[in-house]
This record gives structure tokens, C-alpha cells and sequence, in this order.
């Protein structure tokens, strides 16, 4: 099959490397200029606990277009930022052909905005959890397997969901659901939680871990959101929504197995410390918040409710990527302290 990769940085790379290797014909397109240059020069490596491996990639920034205009894009991959999401799906809308289709491979609820770009006939959903980061030009390191799944927005059965299904099963396991929505809801809860622990200098883990209670109760608000939006939350690797939401249906023995099982899994995975983490404390750059919490703060909004630990969240992630405040454990006692008080 032929795909293009919108975005090829940790997922978009790793994805489009897999498929390269598969023998499909895929085609990478990247706003880095250095990336891309290391691509065309050195190929694209992926490196990972099992295995390492380098592919020959056709690589190219936007400007320069998809290739010839022979080339139809074929099936997309859009795994850019979500906050780059309506301008990526912008660029490809014109070279889209009969037929073809974007798929999201992103966080967030980016297919909403790629369907206003493309239409929903020619938007797939998708949800990805491997972890994965962009360590240097042409080099991503490939921190362990996650949940791969793939769905009609209808949750209807298709033939190009199955083909693309297949051809990504030379990666990873792949799952098609009627239900990918409820999938990309329950990992924004999960998100929310993220999003707390890259307040301060720490693994994913050892935050989970300290601030158990504060880390359900950030995935409830996102999940009420979900529950009046009439979701249906899909479990996906140690993250159990049925088990924090809602509240009343809380059993605290198995909450608390449920959060040491997450807090294992991410001491297994090589990637420790969260993509929002690495913006902030490496790459010096915004985050998906706005585009991610802040969509979700919107349509609280819209419900009548109120997210108050979501709200200072935001609003201190602002902060560290403003540099008004720096990464501190501070930053995630006082989102406990407001808990407390909240549940008083």
C-alpha cells in the first residue's frame, strides 16, 4: 500500500519505519529541516530494547509538497501536534484523491477538527498508546508496545479500516473497534494525569505512585465530560475508567491494585517520563494542552460543569511553559491540596 506520514516524529517515525521495513511505499513529511536532512542522508533509525534497525526513507518537508504530481498521497498518517492538526489536514485536503483517507494517529480529539477540514467520509479514527521519542535527528527510540486500535467514526465495518488494520500488523497487534471514540476519551483522562506528573522533575511513575488519589480524580473530571458527551470508555493498558468512574462505583481495593499495576507498567516501559515532559523540560516548546485539556474544559463548559483540578492544571502548565514557575513537586502538592479541599 502507499501511505504518507504527516509528522514523522516519535509516532509518525516509528509508524512509517515499520512500514518502510514491511515494503510498503511510504513517503515522510516533517517540518524539521534537520530531521528530514538526516533522513534523506542517513535513513531512518528506530531503536528499541529488542532490536535496532535503520530504513532507506523518502523524506520532505511540507514546502516541497508529496512528490511528484503523478503520486497520490495514498492513505495519510496525521501524527502531528494536535494544536498543528487543522493546518496539516489544510495541506493535504487539496492532494487527497478519490478514495484516499486521513488517519489520526494523535492525542486528543483531532478527528473532529480533520473531518471539519476533509469531511468524515474521508477521516479514521485511531488510537495509539506505544511509546516512543524523537531522541535526535533520523533517530527515534522505540520505549515498548502499547494498544493499537483503528475505527470507522461510525463504528460501522469497513474494507479500507481492515486493509489499513492489516498492513500496521506488521508493527504492532491491531484491533478494530466500533468504538474508537471511547478509546481517545479514556486515554484523555489518562492525559489529564500526564499532564500532572510533567510538573515537576520526576518519572511518570514515582508521581502516580505519591499522588494516587489526585491521579483518579483528574481522569473522573475528564470522564464526566465524557459521560455527559454519552460515551462508552474503553479500558487499554492498566488504565481501567470503569473501575475511577464514576465515583460512587469506586471499590478502593481494587482502585488501589488497578493504579499499582499502571505504576508497574510504566516502570517496565524505557520511555519514564511523558512526551508533555520532554516539551517542557527539553524542547522548550508549548504543549498539546490547549488542545487537548483545553478542548475538554470547553465542552465542560458547554455541560454545565465545573473541572476545578483540570482548570489549575492548565493554567500551571501555562506557567512552566511561560517559565513563570519552574518544575517542582510544589506544583503537584498544591493540585492535591485542591482535591482535598474540593472533596471537603
Amino acid at each position: 500500500m502507499r501511505f504518507t506520514v504527516v509528522g514523522a516524529g516519535a509516532i509518525g517515525g516509528t509508524v512509517g519505519a515499520h512500514l518502510i521495513r514491511a515494503g510498503h511505499e511510504v513517503r515522510l513529511i516533517d517540518g524539521d529541516r534537520a530531521h528530514v536532512a538526516a533522513m534523506r542522508t542517513r535513513g531512518l533509525t528506530v531503536r528499541g530494547a529488542e532490536e535496532t534497525f535503520t530504513v532507506p526513507a523518502e523524506a520532505a518537508l511540507p514546502a516541497e509538497g508529496a512528490g511528484p504530481s503523478s503520486h497520490s498521497l495514498g492513505t495519510v498518517f496525521l501524527c502531528v501536534k494536535a494544536h498543528d492538526t487543522r493546518a496539516a489536514a489544510e495541506w493535504c485536503r487539496g492532494r487527497l484523491r478519490p478514495g484516499e483517507c486521513i488517519v489520526s494517529l494523535q492525542n486528543g480529539l483531532c478527528e473532529r477538527v480533520i473531518a471539519e477540514v476533509v469531511g468524515e467520509p474521508r477521516t479514521v479514527g485511531a488510537f495509539v498508546n506505544f511509546s516512543a521519542d524523537l531522541v535526535e535527528p533520523g533517530v527515534i527510540d522505540f520505549g515498548g508496545p502499547g494498544t493499537f486500535v483503528v475505527g470507522e467514526l461510525d463504528g460501522a465495518q469497513s474494507a479500507r479500516v481492515e486493509a489499513i488494520a492489516e498492513s500496521l500488523r506488521a508493527f504492532l497487534p491491531i484491533t478494530v473497534s466500533d468504538n474508537v471514540l471511547g478509546f481517545l476519551w479514556a486515554k484523555l483522562g489518562y492525559a489529564n494525569m500526564l499532564f500532572a506528573t510533567a510538573l515537576v522533575d520526576a518519572t511518570m511513575a514515582d508521581v502516580i505512585e505519591r499522588f494516587p488519589h489526585l491521579m483518579v480524580e483528574l481522569a473522573c473530571e475528564v470522564y464526566d465530560v465524557g459521560a455527559a458527551a454519552g460515551v462508552r470508555l474503553e479500558p487499554f493498558d492498566d488504565v481501567e475508567p470503569a473501575l475511577y468512574h464514576p465515583r460512587e462505583r469506586q471499590d478502593p481495593a481494587r482502585l488501589e491494585q488497578a493504579i499499582a499495576g499502571l505504576v508497574a507498567r510504566r516502570r517496565r516501559d524505557g520511555k519514564t517520563r511523558s512526551g508533555i515532559w520532554r516539551d517542557l523540560a527539553v524542547r522548550h516548546r508549548r504543549t498539546e494542552v490547549d488542545s487537548q485539556l483545553g478542548v475538554v474544559l470547553e465542552m465542560a463548559a458547554r455541560s454545565g460543569l465545573h473541572l476545578p483540578l483540570t482548570e489549575r492544571l492548565v493554567e500551571r502548565i501555562h506557567d512552566v511553559e511561560a517559565g513563570r514557575r519552574a518544575m517542582a513537586w510544589e506544583n503537584v502538592m498544591e493540585l492535591e491540596r485542591l482535591r482535598v479541599e474540593s472533596a471537603a
